[in-house]
């Protein structure tokens, strides 16, 4: 990978992370430099003047570092400097020159083209590129019918997700498909929740709601992204309450993603859940082996990469978590053969895997996990610990179980007794139990890997 390719492979990560104008203001006409031939582990970012410069740095450095981390897990910092043609001040840097390629396009035209300035949406993201499993087979079917049907089949469709598992890639499919499917005689706009809440906030400032509306409301496919982010605002609320029905009413469709059901989303107001829940909810839990495999395949032909089988398999093995993490290892994989030209050996990949996969802090404790668990399913603390048998607590404790002997490797008599002084064989039938049932039940393996981010995040 040149600078140019790992400089597109950070954008296309960073595009999904931030709003649309702030990406195209900000970072339009940013470039990678390579690596400072000083200091090796620090990058070199170019940007066009020094507001920009202190803009980036202020604001998206934490995003940045952490995905050139994702390819080059030696870079430990960044530096910013003013490349332009107009600075007043530029700064002799001293870098390894990228190799020459013709092929490769100036990064403004990059990312004009990867982005519909109509409907914000990635051209990129298309049922082609999609892996269908077991892990999202239902949401992806629903996706279809939509396409076939637009606005009266499914209708809302809401599809909930943990972090990093292709909801944005399945909801921005459907946009796609249907501007090709009828022939953009069909108007379609993508936004993020975020993208909404400013929109309406911005509106509400100049007193201008009416571009809100016709901007909102007048268009066939609404898909919004994110929508638990929206709970608890009212004014936001409000406005897409109304233009929820506007639509719905007008037979409209309207697609929307979350990280959770609507059941869950505590700040949600009550009307706009029982939307939501009156269309059609799909869920995409974590892929299965054989379906991160497929992934890494699939992503490593994309890149023209030819990595060896064993390599493949041994990163779907560990890497469980997401997708996200399964591109980042990868991305380090094909880093390290190409750019750095080493052949990776089991023990360089062991590392790259370890960087990657997600290591639980030293400071969790029992409380914590005891705390977290009631917290997701949302039951009293105090029920974990007293000998209640009601159903809606016997899984949570259960699972708490589980925790405590796989994160913190307590002995099963010291976690009888923190969830009320119960027989070390009762912690010892939870713990098989859940075991078993995590290969067997992805909604399980994934609640139990969504309580796991919530921990590692204390």
């Amino acid at each position: 990978m040149n600078h140019e390719d790992v400089w597109q492979t950070v954008l296309g990560d960073i595009e999904l992370q931030i709003s649309r104008p702030n990406f195209l203001t900000w970072l339009k006409n940013s470039q990678f430099l390579g690596k400072d031939e000083k200091d090796t582990g620090v990058a070199l970012v170019g940007l066009p003047n020094n507001f920009a410069k202190e803009w980036v740095k202020s604001r998206y450095h934490k995003i940045i570092l952490g995905s050139l981390r994702n390819i080059d897990g030696s870079i430990k910092n960044i530096d910013y400097v003013v490349v332009g043609a107009n600075a007043k001040n530029p700064i002799a840097i001293s870098v390894k020159k990228p190799k020459a390629d013709n092929d490769v396009r100036p990064q403004s035209e990059l990312i004009e083209t990867r982005i519909d300035p109509k409907t914000n949406l990635n051209p990129r993201y298309d049922f082609k590129t999609f892996i269908v499993g077991s892990s999202n087979e239902m949401a992806y079917a629903a996706a279809q019918a939509v396409v076939k049907d637009v606005g009266k089949k499914y209708n809302p469709l809401f599809v909930y997700g943990g972090v990093g598992l292709g909801k944005t890639h399945l909801i921005q499919s459907i946009g796609n498909e249907i501007i090709l499917a009828y022939k953009n005689q069909v108007s379609v706009l993508y936004v993020s929740s975020e993208k909404f809440i400013n929109d309406v906030v911005q509106a509400l400032r100049n007193k201008r709601m009416d571009d809100v509306k016709r901007k909102y409301r007048d268009i066939d496919v609404l898909i919004i992204d994110d929508i638990q982010f929206i709970g608890g605002k009212t004014a936001t609320e409000q406005e897409f309450f109304y233009t929820f029905n506007t639509l719905y009413e007008n037979n409209k469709q309207i697609i929307i993603s979350s990280d959770r059901p609507p059941s869950a989303i505590p700040t949600l107001e009550e009307r706009l859940r029982s939307r939501f829940e009156g269309g059609m909810i799909v869920d995409v839990v974590y892929p299965d082996y054989e379906t991160r495999l497929a992934i890494l395949k699939t992503k490593a032909k994309e890149t023209g990469a030819v990595l060896d089988e064993k390599i493949m398999e041994q990163i779907a093995a560990r890497v469980q978590k997401n997708i996200r993490e399964l591109e980042g290892v990868l991305n380090k994989v094909v880093f390290y053969e190409q750019y750095k030209s080493g052949q990776i050996d089991n023990k360089k990949l062991e590392e790259i895997i370890n960087e990657a996969v997600q290591v639980a802090p030293r400071n969790i404790t029992p409380n914590d996990i005891v705390k977290t668990v009631a917290e997701f399913f949302e039951v009293p603390t105090a029920d974990m610990t007293q000998r209640s048998r009601k159903q809606e607590v016997v899984e949570p404790r259960q699972i708490a179980m589980y925790l405590m002997r796989e994160v913190l490797k307590m002995s099963y008599p010291h976690i009888g007794d923190r969830l009320g002084k119960r027989d070390h064989t009762t912690a010892i039938h939870a713990c098989d139990k859940i075991s078993k049932e995590i290969s067997q039940n992805p909604g399980l393996n994934q609640k139990i890997l969504l309580i796991k981010e919530r921990l590692y995040k204390l």
